[in-house]
């Protein structure tokens, strides 16, 4: 026998109808639809049947529904980030740019491994010297050095060459 799902009364039937019909998101309309057909006695078998949806996915809206209320009932697809947290806060990223930059001047060079040391010691937790590299991309620094010039190089035979070499 199809399973009856019984609703929390959040909010009365004639308001979940009036939810269905005035969301504008397609998926929060289906979803107050589902709520709207439980709350009059369909079973999961009978909506799933008019709405398309599955009697799981409708059971898992109806747990939802009964625990958050209609505050759940929002798509979470455009809320929801899945990006984790950057490991790095824009003011220590503001410091380590400072940092850098002042190392520059000083004619040293910061590798990645020297910048995920510098962020360790500051997060109080070890840190990949990958990520260390990526902060040195993500700050846009670079090593300025000028092209290494060949030991046994003759400036007077180059500007010899250079010009008797066609223009381009």
């Amino acid at each position: 026998m199809p399973r009856q799902i019984h609703l929390q009364p959040h909010v009365r039937v004639d308001e979940l109808e009036r939810r269905y019909r005035a969301a504008k998101e397609p998926n929060e309309r289906n979803w107050w639809q589902i709520l709207w057909l439980l709350s009059q006695g369909y079973t999961t078998v009978q909506v799933a049947a008019v709405t398309g949806y599955s009697a799981y996915w409708i059971g898992q809206l109806a747990k939802r529904y009964n625990v958050e209320g209609p505050a759940g009932m929002h798509n979470r697809r455009h809320t929801t980030s899945h990006r984790t947290p950057p490991a790095v806060s824009p003011t220590l990223q503001e410091e380590l740019r400072q940092v850098v930059a002042e190392a520059a001047a000083r004619n040293e060079h910061w590798t990645g491994v020297d910048v995920a040391t510098w962020i360790a010691a500051r997060l109080g937790h070890p840190v990949s010297s990958h990520l260390g590299w990526r902060y040195l991309v993500r700050i846009k620094h670079s090593l300025q050095m000028p092209r290494p010039r060949h030991a046994l190089a003759d400036a007077e035979q180059q500007d010899a060459f250079k010009k008797r070499s066609a223009p381009s």
